[in-house]
């Protein structure tokens, strides 16, 4: 009976623990595009890792071109980016017995640590987390198709196409069935598209299974506000998500922002820096998938610094409330489209009549201004007739390091679907 009985506490206590609930959920800043040494960044991965933490990062993805931190890789100490200096600096914070490095033809070469060795001295509980992470580095002809894959478990090699919809679907397909195979939450995301010209509009309308891209990018190369030919992210995205959802009946398309780092040695807006850009996820726990259920259900904005204490999301509005800081105005920007907008849209063309393979022009009704509100709180009632509603903050304080110069603090809030 004793026996019994202890068998039941035991079993009780259980329940008891099983049962405990998650913490509250809070913000996480994290950041999901950046390279090292090994590709074509030019420091050292723990050094990146460190730098991230040391600014109150709370997770970070690093995405080499078509290569995990994994296995034995030595690189030329003068040949590779960085150099001595960053060797120097290396050593200085990390110490000799850190640092393990060879001469090969009288040449000085470095040994890389590999994700499985140097995450261990940056990680910490409930404070900072590595996802491993890869840049599917992939084009066709000579457009970029680039997407990124954090918490990805093994290799990832470009699939390849006959042409720029084909090259993403077959690399998405690939990550995907890594996801259902290995049963680890992975999420991938769209790369600047405007890198390169690399991407339209029209061609990622084709593409499934595809939720996430980045509306905002770090680099000063892949042109986020696009030019008089080639739409800007913020619009590409608008008309994504009118014709994903009302024309195709598909899935809500969110939008991310990144560093895309390279260089951590100058600070330049001629140079691909990090900090600049970054998401916020709500979520109960630093974990992995915590983290990209939260992703992946909505439950984040996208920032280059403005900073929200809450998003208010329900089925009659969407709301935010700001952290304001002193002296600085902020405008928040409710966009999105109304049902029986114009759907018509037509590419842009050549004197010869001939298309040109940018993003079709569309109707103002798509992506227009809902409402604009100044001041910390900011909140839009649906009117019941919306497709989608985002929302963007800005502030009236400039970026640290703007790209391009001037450019202020902004967070993008991803789209809700009204119900009717």
């Amino acid at each position: 009976m004793r026996a019994l009985l202890g068998l039941a506490c035991l079993l009780a206590a259980g329940a008891t623990a099983a049962a405990a609930p998650l913490p509250a959920p809070q913000w996480w800043k994290g950041n999901l595009h950046t390279h090292t040494l090994w590709s074509d960044g030019d420091d050292y991965p723990e050094v990146i890792a460190r730098w991230y933490k040391e600014q109150g990062y709370h997770f970070l993805s690093l995405t080499d071109h078509n290569r995990l931190q994994a296995g034995e890789r030595w690189v030329d100490v003068a040949k590779s980016k960085g150099g001595m200096p960053a060797l120097a600096r290396y050593r200085k914070a990390w110490g000799e017995d850190w640092v393990k490095t060879r001469s090969v033809e009288g040449r000085l070469e470095v040994r890389l640590k590999s994700f499985q060795e140097f995450r261990g001295r940056v990680e910490a509980p409930g404070q900072f987390l590595m996802l491993q992470g890869i840049e599917v580095t992939d084009q066709y002809k000579a457009f970029p198709v680039h997407i990124n894959v954090s918490n990805v478990q093994e290799p990832l090699k470009p699939q390849g196409g006959s042409n720029v919809v084909q090259v993403m679907q077959r690399n998405i397909n690939a990550i995907l069935e890594q996801r259902r195979r290995t049963g680890q939450p992975m999420l991938p995301h769209l790369n600047h598209p405007n890198f390169g010209w690399g991407i339209t509009a029209e061609e990622f309308l084709e593409v499934t299974g595809e939720p996430f891209f980045e509306v905002y990018n770090g680099h000063p190369l892949v042109r986020n506000e696009g030019d008089a030919l080639h739409a800007g992210t913020e619009r590409i995205w608008d008309i994504l998500l009118t014709r994903r959802l009302a024309e195709r009946k598909g899935t809500v398309l969110y939008g991310l922002a990144t560093d895309d780092a390279h260089n951590y040695h100058s600070v330049s807006n001629k140079l691909s820096n990090p900090g600049r850009g970054w998401v916020m996820v709500r979520a109960a726990e630093l974990k992995p998938a915590a983290l990209i259920a939260a992703l992946e259900a909505g439950d984040f904005y996208a920032s280059t610094g403005v900073r929200l204490r809450e998003v208010r999301r329900s089925a009659t509005e969407l709301g935010v409330d700001i952290e304001a800081e002193p002296g600085v105005r902020y405008t928040t920007y409710f966009i999105g489209t109304r049902r029986g907008y114009d759907p018509a849209n037509e590419p842009l063309r050549q004197p010869t009549g001939e298309a040109l393979r940018v993003t079709h022009r569309y109707s103002p009704d798509i992506g227009c201004e809902l409402a604009k509100v100044l001041g910390a709180t900011a909140t839009y009632t649906f009117r019941g007739d919306e497709i989608y509603v985002r929302a963007k903050v800005v502030s009236s304080k400039s970026m640290v390091n703007p790209m391009p110069a001037g450019e202020k603090q902004a967070a993008w809030v991803q789209p809700v679907v009204p119900r009717p």
